[in-house]
């Protein structure tokens, strides 16, 4: 609890005093301005670039590494030759840091030489700056987060896994169910609570992502990969606007807050721990 109030509500608290007052000069000491960076926020066009660059993140990494922790989960949860190496291997990624995994990433999507350019240079397609264009470089930086996470949110699906009892399995089997109707039917719903808890995760790290950001584009081209956090970290400690960074730092909260408390309003009634 000590670190809690610590680490978490204290700085929360702390961001949302500071987010009604101007940010203190050598000169100029901070003073009391209201709402003026919550209205500064509204006719901010970088921000809503940024925010509405984020949707678009999450919607490409959410469910597309929910759904292929679960594909992975099922398929070494079964016994399978190389079920160990295969586990390892999906989980790999994991653990490498996510400034090891950009700069490795960002020789993939090296013009000219990286490793993308020499497929799809073998089947004679011209060469493509992937980060470097506005039109693929935010995929292209999704595209590394779904490598990432996957791996993490198999495991959490492969421990609830192997937490169903196999006498379920062994009635469905008597029963004459196909192997999808056993998922749908019994795995997937009794997995429901494990599913509750990877997607607050995934939304959390959807918009908590800036060391990708900063390693491979920077926001660039044209702050076409900037995330709401990229831009709190551009205007506290780039422009030192510390005041509005605070302001920017309540809304994201605020809006974590809102969709964690609509994810368990929604999913909770859909959840079976038993």
């Amino acid at each position: 609890m000590t670190l809690l109030v610590a680490f978490t509500h204290w700085p929360a608290l702390a961001s949302l005093i500071e987010s009604f007052y101007s940010t203190a000069r050598p000169r100029r000491p901070a003073r009391f301005v209201g709402t003026a960076n919550y209205e500064q926020i509204l006719a901010d066009p970088v921000f809503w670039q940024a925010f509405s660059n984020n949707l678009l993140y999450a919607a490409g990494t959410i469910p597309v590494s929910i759904a292929l922790a679960i594909l992975m989960a099922v398929w070494v949860n079964d016994r399978i030759p190389g079920r160990t190496f295969a586990r390892v291997a999906y989980f790999t990624p994991t653990v490498l840091p996510m400034i090891a995994v950009a700069n490795i990433w960002l020789f993939f999507f090296t013009p000219g030489y990286g490793l993308l350019e020499q497929i799809t240079g073998a089947f004679g397609l011209p060469s493509h700056n992937w980060l470097g264009s506005p039109e693929t470089a935010l995929a292209a930086v999704t595209v590394v987060a779904i490598w990432k996470e996957a791996g993490f949110f198999m495991i959490f699906y492969l421990a609830a896994l192997q937490a169903i009892p196999p006498v379920l399995a062994e009635a469905a089997s008597l029963e004459g169910a196909s192997r999808w109707t056993f998922f749908r039917r019994v795995q997937f719903p009794l997995l429901m609570p494990t599913t509750l808890f990877v997607l607050i995760n995934a939304v959390i790290n959807a918009f908590r992502m800036i060391d990708q950001i900063i390693v491979m584009t920077r926001g660039g081209p044209d702050n076409a990969t900037t995330l709401v956090l990229f831009y709190i970290y551009q205007v506290g400690f780039s422009f030192w606007d510390t005041a509005y960074a605070a302001a920017l730092t309540v809304v994201l909260l605020a809006l974590l807050g809102l969709v964690a408390f609509v994810q368990y309003g929604i999913l909770e009634r859909r959840v079976h721990y038993r």
